[in-house]
């Protein structure tokens, strides 16, 4: 007799979760994609959806010739190669760059009609470097409308700025103000207004805001000569809006070594685009914090040199380079990204 209340106790908790479960919103983990086709010495991804294909622009000479392979994809698994950006250096680059011999870390977004491809230019190790913009109406190389025009300089460094103008990333905040973030070693990590309908700095504000640096170690070994030194290493900064914060994801430590990379991918958070930029613990991103996101397991080195697209009705993504543990070549890898309390996780392949 003492177990009939029970049994209408344990029926109606069992109900009620039933009732529950399809409203209930349990997290999710992050997902390492399996990738086949032409993933191969991928560096420094950037990913758009165009219809129903999403597209990977990256550093690199592509097969053939030409500057910035893209490669497509309409399942996310299966990639092909899909063209080029340009056919050659643009020769104003030439011109004001002539050490150039490859365009770096291209970045797709889409803005006022067109599609804007951010790019660099820069020497090895120096920070004589500029962040150029190229524009398409679409990225369907099938599309009579398809054609990269080159817009030329967006922003330079010099020797003599303590900053690098390399790694463009266009972003624009909750107001629809556009903004660039860039950078790579020296003092870190900046961002300038842009113009929204140009895409060119801004006349109105013209600050050099600051987001993240590293911190010296006390222990530092001294830098190689004409190199900056390995501890200043912060660079390919990304940044999205979700949930009331902006989410400043970077690479610390060093790319493009091979099985001797040691790339980890870190990120932060503000509730202002223009920073201050904090870790988990609440570490200033401006004092080297950061908290880690991606690092090394046993089949992949170095991951980094990453970028995000943020999807509706579908997990977001992060699409990111690393390292083969064995021959040491890069290879695309591509992550869905989980939102837990407020902060994004995701997964390395094995």
């Amino acid at each position: 007799m003492r177990k009939a209340p029970r049994f209408k106790q344990l029926c109606f908790i069992g109900c009620a979760l039933a009732l529950l479960l399809p409203v209930m919103t349990w997290p999710q983990a992050p997902r390492a994609l399996p990738l086949e086709g032409a993933v191969a010495f991928t560096h420094d991804p950037s990913m758009a959806k165009e219809g129903n294909t999403y597209y990977v622009f990256a550093t690199g000479k592509a097969p053939g010739g030409g500057e910035f392979p893209i490669r497509c994809s309409d399942d996310l698994e299966h990639w092909k190669m899909c063209g080029h950006v340009f056919d050659a250096i643009p020769k104003w680059i030439q011109q004001r760059s002539p050490g150039t011999r490859e365009l770096w870390a291209p970045d797709i977004s889409y803005s006022h009609g067109v599609y804007r491809l951010y790019y660099a230019y820069s020497l090895f190790g120096k920070n004589t470097s500029g962040i150029a913009l190229a524009i398409n109406k679409t990225l369907d190389p099938k599309s009579p409308d398809y054609k990269w025009v080159d817009q030329g300089l967006v922003l330079e460094s010099k020797a003599t700025d303590d900053f690098n103008a390399i790694d463009p990333n266009y972003v624009e905040d909750a107001q629809h103000h556009a903004w660039l973030d860039f950078g790579s070693f020296w003092s870190g990590i900046k961002m300038r207004a842009l113009d929204a309908a140009t895409g060119k700095p801004s006349r109105k504000d013209t600050k050099l805001y600051s987001l993240a640096s590293r911190e010296k170690p006390a222990n530092a070994a001294p830098a190689k000569p004409g190199l900056p030194p390995d501890w200043e290493a912060i660079e390919a900064p990304f940044i999205v809006h979700h949930g009331g914060y902006y989410y400043l994801f970077v690479s610390f430590d060093l790319c493009c070594r091979g099985t001797k990379s040691t790339y980890r991918t870190m990120v932060g958070r503000s509730r202002s685009i223009t920073g201050p930029y904090v870790d988990k613990a609440g570490t200033s991103m401006l004092k080297g914090g950061g908290t880690q996101l991606l690092a090394a397991n046993a089949r992949w080195l170095g991951p980094g040199g990453e970028s995000v697209l943020m999807r509706q009705g579908a997990p977001d993504l992060i699409v990111f380079h690393a390292y083969d543990a064995k021959t040491g070549r890069p290879s695309m890898q591509l992550s869905t990204l989980a939102w837990h309390n407020g902060w994004p996780a995701a997964a390395l392949g094995n």
